[in-house]
């Protein structure tokens, strides 16, 4: 059986990466990006967005969301990378 917790290459969510290329690209800081997803409701503060980043927290769903409208771009597009390696 497949470990839920963990993806394919041991971190523990699939678009680490991707937030901190769009979050670079944005100009945003751990911290400027942290205050956008509070103006949404969204609680993550700048240390666990770096542990995302590094693939050492989970990602929710509404988390996905609030990144994607950060970053003005669709919940797919963050996914998409892993979505055509399946």
């Amino acid at each position: 059986m497949r470990n839920s917790r963990k993806n394919d290459n041991g971190t523990k969510n699939i678009i680490g990466e991707k937030i901190r290329y769009y979050r670079e690209i944005n100009n945003y800081t751990y911290s400027s990006l942290s205050d956008n997803l509070m103006l949404l409701g969204i609680d993550i503060p700048l240390q666990s967005i770096y542990k995302i980043e590094k693939g050492k927290r989970t990602v929710v769903d509404y988390e996905i969301c609030g990144f994607a409208k950060c970053f003005n771009v669709t919940p797919n597009e963050l996914l998409l990378d892993y979505t055509n390696s399946l």
